[in-house]
């Protein structure tokens, strides 16, 4: 169902040169996109975790962009493609990441195995900066986009500060994507 969603969101909205490539991608065998989990052990942890948070995170950001004060007081005034893209594509740093794995647990006092997910990327080219580096052969972003998707981990990264405060004043898209990623991480997504 979320699959689903995602590619009806996806296609409704993305329609500039690439997309429709990209979105071959996400379905590929290349591409583990729709049963990834979004984390190890926080939201999002289990089989299809990845395309919940971002359906979540697109939910949270089109609400926070259709604010009268968002729009007017702000100037945050971005086309339905745009904000699908960032919202939808913003993780997909973590497709092919995460590796299904057992370990041992105690549970009332016997050892039991248990399934989870062992972190293992390949390409650790960073997050946000990968994510964009990973969309970018199949379809251009405008700066203000990559700059988003970059920086949508806001202060909880490991940037500079200054760095993050610059993004934020100067591309307000990268706040609001932060804020919806917030939002849907703490608020929406769960945790199994």
């Amino acid at each position: 169902m979320s699959k689903e969603k995602f590619i009806e969101i996806y296609q409704k909205n993305i329609k500039r040169e690439g997309a429709k490539e990209f979105l071959d991608y996400l379905c590929s065998s290349k591409s583990d996109f729709f049963i990834a989990p979004c984390s190890t052990r926080f939201h999002g942890n289990y089989e299809g975790g990845l395309v919940d948070h971002s359906i979540h995170v697109y939910e949270c950001l089109k609400d926070y962009c259709s604010r009268n004060r968002v729009k007017n007081q702000y100037g945050m005034n971005y086309s339905d493609e745009t904000i699908a893209i960032v919202s939808l594509l913003h993780d997909v740093c973590k497709i092919n990441v995460y590796k299904s794995s057992i370990r041992n647990k105690k549970v009332n006092g016997k050892w039991v195995e248990v399934p989870f997910y062992e972190f293992e990327d390949e390409m650790p080219y960073g997050h946000g900066e990968k994510s964009v580096y990973m969309i970018t052969p199949f379809m251009k972003l405008s700066r203000e986009e990559a700059f988003a998707i970059r920086y949508h981990m806001g202060f909880s990264n490991e940037d500079p500060k200054n760095n993050v405060g610059y993004t934020f004043e100067h591309f307000p898209l990268a706040f609001a994507l932060s804020t919806a990623d917030m939002e849907a991480t703490y608020f929406c997504d769960i945790k199994k």
